[in-house]
């Protein structure tokens, strides 16, 4: 169980500037205490030819298309070439990756995502990472916190991992796509290229590169 739960087995670190730091844990959610920290550190190091500063602990790529409705805090570093669209809002503790979309009325906190993920249209990510390329359907959502507030587990079987987080959202490893109204829940993790039907809701560990109809339905793709 612990194998197929370590971070190595989720993402490609060369796309994304905490792919460093992001290497040295064993399993993804030990990152999601770190990221403000994580992301403070990145920020002091961007070019200011590069990117601009926008009040305490906020650096957006010059490239970047960020509307004036959206609302940002820090810290939180914005990739370039990323959009973040009307009414987005931005809670900090955000790293965001070159070429993403975060779209209209989108809530991130506490989150890392990778270079090219769309969150494009009502979508709530927070204490999350996504992977390069995964993509979240209208009105999907991760759910970080349990009804009765105890710790996350990650389901994986019959089997439970501790986390010792009582916030922890989703892991979508890369090329992830989560269909429309998709409810993530608490301490989900799904493996790369995995497909998610449109109106599930989704517990623990999903394996790579499968469709996931329903909990007593997951396919491998061919």
């Amino acid at each position: 169980m612990s194998e197929l739960l370590q971070t190595q087995n989720f993402f490609d670190f060369s796309h994304s500037l905490a792919g460093k730091e992001l290497k040295k844990t064993k399993y993804p959610w030990e990152a999601l205490p770190q990221i403000g920290a994580w992301v403070r550190a990145i920020g002091e190091t961007l070019p200011a030819a590069d990117y601009e500063r926008r009040g305490a602990d906020v650096w957006v790529a010059r490239t970047a298309k960020v509307y004036e409705t959206a609302v940002i805090l820090g810290p939180t570093v914005i990739g370039p070439g990323t959009e973040v669209r009307p009414g987005a809002f931005l809670r900090g503790n955000i790293l965001v990756g070159e070429g993403c979309v975060v779209g209209n009325s989108t809530e991130l906190k506490n989150v890392i995502l990778f270079d090219n993920v769309q969150v494009p249209h009502y979508n709530y990510v927070g204490d999350s990472i996504l992977g390069f390329r995964a993509h979240m359907g209208a009105g999907s959502i991760t759910s970080n916190v349990k009804s009765d507030k105890s710790l996350v587990t990650v389901r994986v079987g019959i089997e439970r991992a501790e986390t010792g987080l009582k916030k922890f959202g989703a892991v979508l490893g890369d090329g992830v796509e989560v269909g429309c109204n998709t409810v993530l829940n608490p301490g989900c993790m799904v493996g790369r290229g995995t497909r998610i039907y449109p109106l599930s809701s989704v517990r623990g560990y999903v394996p790579e590169r499968s469709i996931y109809k329903s909990p007593e339905e997951i396919i491998y793709q061919r």
